[in-house]
């Protein structure tokens, strides 16, 4: 493999890692929407509210699109648009370049970032979030120029000629190189990175995990917990969240599991979503956006500065004060002023499910707002130089509609079970999916690896058997019967923060008395057991098995319906994906 990538060959002033109150105030002068908050840090409203896999495109032959996950674009064009990238950046007169590490110790990968002027504020971000330098190398290597083995190039003004929307994110994998055209949202900086990290552990016999971790300390024996999850499914909130003697946060959306079965980590922070984020329920995520060192996005501000968590609908005096950044970030100016006006009213573009109609998404803020919180500002972050081995590994699944049966927590029999449900990834599409709502799938919830998905379930079973004594799960951070509305009525279970917490101490602690799920054959918590009293006073019976929720109800056909969809469906994905056998087995 070529590592060690040549100097960038851009013709301009380079601003080489700035320090953080530099950034600050290039973003201010320079990045469009950013807004000083009364927490004394900066929130930058974005054009774009979501990572766009669809204008995604990593270079090669149509001939090889089979290899790939995503995507394909012919060399020859995709140089094009690099060179008119380059032609951009080299107008614009300046680069800021950021240089660190994913990971740290054996495992650090060293990866440089290149930003202009008006993306200051996601050089401030992707800084916060890498390791530095200085946290990896010798006082020597510190003294010679940073070799980069990944390199991100991002201009969210520059536009992409010819192509959708005129947004492309160009991966060239062959020289280790992630273009970034149009897009000024934060997730394509960092999964530019994550999408190569992903690639390069895999030629090296590993495995990257779309997954948050945790240290627990239990019966005095210190373990590593991983959970897997789409954006939105829980996988922040749940690594933050506490079990056992102690909880110390490891990482907040990746890990490596390398051949021999250890595992490193990639970010030196955490990349939160802070929709409905309540202190109460979530306070290290809280004191940590609400830190001055945090970067926001997409967070809904007041007119004093302080931030709503759980703003969905914009009223007219909203719409009016905010109308500039409105503006600036998409919306018409034409139907800004109807609103303003009182000539559309919110009913009229909005449904009962709070989506938009085209043209009116100004009317509901965005619920894909995150914060940036550097490591440093997290409350009782585990030891990142002494990680340990990995012990527990589950899954997220939050699921929601009238569909919504999957058991608050389930634990696999064996590894290759576990294998075939990772690889499944279901889940219900959450507000990082933008207006697209409904179930899912999504293999190893990992949609950052860029070769054959398929690759993804066979890698695992081999590197399982490294990990002896591991524990797999899954668990629902949704709904049992229906979703927000249905539970307002009285027609559904929301599983809460303290529902998801309980059943994973009693899992760790080893408290609970399972049984084998008659339908799927995985083991769910035997709610009949006196064994699981404590653990029934903490969570109900419905969430634990959603079967007797069905019955009670009078929805058995639905119940039953959903198995039998359930049971093909997931056959038919494995099968699509030339899935081993012996995994395609366990379903």
């Amino acid at each position: 493999m070529k590592m060690g990538l040549a100097t960038p060959s851009y013709n301009v002033e380079y601003q080489i890692n700035p320090a953080q109150d530099t950034l600050r105030d290039l973003a201010i002068k320079h990045a469009p929407c950013m807004v000083k908050t009364a927490y004394d840090n900066l929130d930058k409203i974005t054009r774009l509210k979501a990572r766009l896999a669809a204008k995604t495109y990593i270079i090669g032959p149509a001939s090889e699109a089979s290899k790939w996950s995503g995507k394909t674009i012919e060399r020859d064009r995709a140089e094009k648009l690099i060179a008119h990238q380059k032609k951009y950046i080299e107008d614009s007169g300046h680069l800021i370049q950021v240089d660190g590490y994913q990971g740290l110790a054996e495992h650090a990968i060293p990866v440089q970032w290149l930003f202009t002027l008006d993306a200051s504020n996601l050089a401030a971000m992707q800084q916060t979030l890498s390791f530095p330098r200085s946290g990896v190398e010798t006082e020597e290597q510190m003294k010679q120029p940073h070799k980069p083995y990944f390199r991100v190039v991002m201009t969210p003004g520059c536009n992409a000629p010819g192509m959708d929307g005129e947004i492309a994110m160009i991966v060239d994998l062959d020289n280790w190189t992630t273009y970034v055209i149009g897009s000024d949202y934060f997730g394509e900086s960092k999964k530019g990175m994550l999408r190569m990290l992903n690639h390069y552990v895999y030629l090296q016999g590993g495995l990257v995990m779309h997954a948050g971790c945790k240290e627990i300390t239990v019966g005095g024996e210190r373990i590593a917990m991983g959970i897997l999850g789409l954006s939105g499914t829980g996988k922040t909130t749940t690594t933050f969240s506490k079990q056992g003697e102690l909880t110390r946060p490891i990482q907040d959306d990746m890990i490596a599991i390398w051949p021999e079965g250890e595992i490193s980590i990639t970010e030196n922070g955490c990349f939160a979503k802070t929709w409905d984020l309540i202190e109460e329920a979530e306070p290290t995520i809280y004191h940590g956006t609400v830190d001055p060192s945090a970067w926001l996005e997409n967070v809904y501000f007041n007119a004093d500065g302080t931030f709503d968590f759980a703003k969905s609908g914009l009223s007219i005096d909203d719409v009016k004060r905010l109308k500039d950044i409105l503006i600036a970030t998409g919306a018409s100016e034409a139907n800004v002023d109807k609103y303003i006006n009182g000539e559309v009213k919110f009913d009229d573009v909005v449904d009962e499910n709070g989506i938009a109609k085209d043209g009116w998404d100004f009317v509901v803020w965005s619920q894909n707002g995150r914060s940036i919180i550097p490591m440093k500002a997290i409350e009782g972050a585990a030891d990142l130089t002494n990680i340990p081995r990995l012990r527990s590994l589950g899954i997220l699944n939050r699921d929601e509609g009238r569909d919504a049966a999957m058991p608050g927590i389930i634990r696999f029999t064996s590894p290759l079970r576990a294998a075939a449900y990772f690889m499944l990834g279901e889940t219900s599409k959450t507000s990082a999916a933008g207006k697209e709502r409904g179930k899912t799938r999504s293999p190893f919830t990992q949609p950052f690896f860029p070769l054959s998905f398929g690759l993804m379930s066979s890698r695992f079973g081999e590197l399982v058997k490294k990990l002896p004594g591991l524990t797999t799960w899954l668990m629902n951070t949704g709904y049992v019967g229906g979703d927000e509305n249905d539970r307002q009525a009285g027609k559904a279970f929301k599983v809460k923060i303290k529902h998801s917490s309980a059943m994973l101490e009693a899992m760790i602690r080893d408290e609970i008395v399972w049984k084998t799920d008659p339908d799927f054959g995985y083991e769910i918590v035997d709610v009949d057991a006196p064994e699981n009293a404590k653990l029934l006073e903490k969570v109900p019976v419905e969430i634990l098995n959603p079967k007797v929720f069905y019955e009670k109800e009078g929805r058995m056909d639905e119940y039953n319906a959903w198995v039998v969809d359930m049971k093909n469906g997931r056959a038919e994905f494995l099968k699509k994906y030339d899935v081993p056998q012996e995994i395609q087995d366990q379903l």
